[in-house]
């Protein structure tokens, strides 16, 4: 069992940035994915950005540009740095460890969230 815990939301207007953290409970070096999720209101969870078994991370269309995730494994923990936000980034953010087999996951954990609003 892993526990992450999210920090680092809030609200922010048009333009602005927040660095999401993510800490984990124990390493993080065995899952083969590593990123995080958002949820924007009456959506599905869907992905923002991730480490899946390599060493470039994978970006949503969406944000690519203005979003970058990175994770310091000494820290056991996993960072989204938001830059340029937009009112449509508006969502709970959650990250997520997993080990991925293909397109079937094994284990997953999931962090509790962190609220993200973006004025206009």
């Amino acid at each position: 069992q892993v526990q992450l815990v999210e920090s680092g939301g809030g609200l922010v207007q048009t333009g602005g940035s927040l660095r999401l953290s993510c800490a984990a409970s124990g390493s993080i070096l065995r899952f083969n994915h590593v990123g995080w999720y958002h949820r924007a209101p009456g959506e599905q969870r869907e992905l923002v950005a991730a480490f899946t078994s390599g060493a470039s991370p994978n970006y949503a269309d969406a944000v690519k540009g203005r979003f970058t995730i990175y994770r310091d494994n000494a820290k056991n923990t996993v960072y989204l740095q938001m830059n340029s936000l937009k009112p449509e980034d508006t969502a709970v953010y959650y990250c997520a460890v997993g080990v991925l087999y293909g397109k079937t996951w094994g284990e997953r954990y999931w962090g509790q969230g962190t609220q993200v609003t973006v004025s206009s």
